[in-house]
């Protein structure tokens, strides 16, 4: 699937949701491409698709796969509401504007093509020949593939992701070394952000084949979760900790642009460090920086517990939060000797860990 902008993308995944196996649709479709009749499904509103209906058959019925095959053994095409819960009309004759551009050679792919276009909707064409069914909406064409190959592809796809998650995690790690050792540079952060993004960008197109599973896509929705377990997390901890204005609006502002970027952009450390809020300077990405610390926090204390901010905001850095006696950790909104004890053996232990998996 080509990439798409992300409301095009949505509104193409809620189509194949609609169609997707364990749905009624999908029973009808799968039907119709064993029967070797074809047909050419519509999901419009009536006001909207009546100026283009000429003859055909009212039906008014609410949908069952059977009937929907019955229908498509006729040659005209079916008109659905547009939540595909109910039949409205059959072996009607589509009118489209002709003037309207289509590289499609065969009859009922053109005017599916063109009726898409045309009212900005849903058109569903099934070869009657050659097994092949066609998704329209809007400027949107997208081939189905057979459930086979789409699992095929999903099983590679997750192997990549598998090597992906791996140097992510391995990066990751690099980063902590350098956060206990105060040696953190823009390219390192830079490098996390970048092996973050590979893995969520393939974990968008594997959730785009769990859609279009449906029922058969539990297994590598399961494995897909495990594969990304804590990595969006991670990567909102490395904001956090490394964005000069780390504020939730601007926050949100990076994830949208670094989901955006092409591949050869998001190589490229001097765009990340633009987006990021540094000076645009070729030497950008050499500079020292100090993590605020909120991942490390993050290890030892709970999501979204306040103790993290109010350590922050009253140490700065994760080097003077390191660094601080027990008494000074407790000070922070009073939380207590035990607490801080708590949190100053937990960072202990992180840079014990860290020292184990580096020297053995």
């Amino acid at each position: 699937m080509d990439r798409l902008i992300p409301a095009r993308e949505e509104r193409l995944l809620e189509a194949l949701r609609m169609i997707a196996p364990g749905t009624l649709l999908r029973q009808a479709i799968d039907n119709i491409v064993r029967a070797r009749t074809g047909a050419l499904l519509v999901f419009a509103d009536e006001e909207k698709i009546r100026p283009l209906i000429s003859g055909g058959i009212d039906i008014d019925v609410a949908l069952k796969p059977m009937v929907l095959y019955e229908l498509a053994k006729m040659d005209g095409a079916i008109l659905l509401d547009r939540a595909g819960t109910h039949i409205l009309h059959a072996n009607v004759q589509l009118m489209p504007d002709a003037r309207i551009d289509s590289q499609e050679t065969g009859t009922r792919h053109r005017t599916a093509e063109r009726v898409a276009k045309q009212l900005d909707t849903l058109a569903i064409s099934i070869s009657a020949a050659r097994d092949v069914v066609t998704v329209y909406l809007g400027e949107i064409r997208y081939i189905m593939d057979p459930i086979r190959v789409l699992l095929a592809k999903a099983d590679q796809a997750l192997e990549t992701l598998e090597r992906f998650r791996s140097r992510f995690n391995e990066v990751v790690r690099t980063l902590s070394t350098l956060e206990f050792q105060h040696g953190v540079t823009l390219m390192d952060v830079i490098t996390v952000l970048q092996r973050t993004e590979m893995v969520l960008a393939l974990s968008r197109l594997i959730e785009r084949y769990i859609v279009e599973l449906g029922t058969e896509g539990r297994l590598v929705a399961l494995q897909l979760g495990e594969l990304l377990f804590n990595v969006r997390e991670t990567q909102l901890a490395v904001l956090m900790d490394y964005l000069p204005d780390n504020s939730p609006e601007k926050i949100q502002e990076v994830l949208k642009a670094l989901s955006g970027l092409s591949s050869e952009e998001l190589l490229s450390p001097e765009v990340i460090a633009r987006i990021l809020g540094y000076p645009d300077d070729p030497n950008v990405i050499e500079t020292r920086v100090e993590p605020r610390g909120y991942r490390m926090l993050g290890k030892i204390l709970r999501a979204g517990d306040r103790t993290i901010e109010e350590l922050v905001q009253r140490f700065g850095t994760f080097e003077a939060l390191i660094s601080a006696p027990v008494e000074d950790l407790a000070s922070v909104s009073n939380m207590g000797m035990a607490r801080a004890r708590e949190i100053k053996e937990g960072l202990i232990r992180l840079r014990q860990r860290d020292l184990l998996e580096r020297y053995g």
